[in-house]
């Protein structure tokens, strides 16, 4: 699975938006956000679907999909309950 390309990561812009609202999440490179100096949140490509690979436990990335305006939606719930 390879990271998302600039094309992919304009089909999820209004998701990128919303998760740089998350003023506490540092965009290193488009479509990569650092938490505290740390890798949090990047992208991926794949035949699939579009994937976000996010560090839910401060360790390990956990991979969703974020493909569709409902699993995007979820995306955030989980982000947002991460940096809870």
């Amino acid at each position: 699975m390879k990271h998302a390309t600039p094309a992919t990561l304009a089909q999820i812009e209004g998701l990128l938006k919303k998760i740089r609202t998350r003023t506490v999440l540092k965009e290193k490179s488009p479509g990569v956000f650092y938490l505290r100096g740390e890798a949090f949140l990047h992208f991926h490509d794949d035949p699939a679907g579009i994937f976000a690979d996010v560090r839910l436990d401060g360790i390990d990335f956990t991979r969703l999909r974020a493909t569709s305006a409902a699993e995007q939606k979820g995306l955030l719930a989980v982000i947002d309950r991460a940096l809870a």
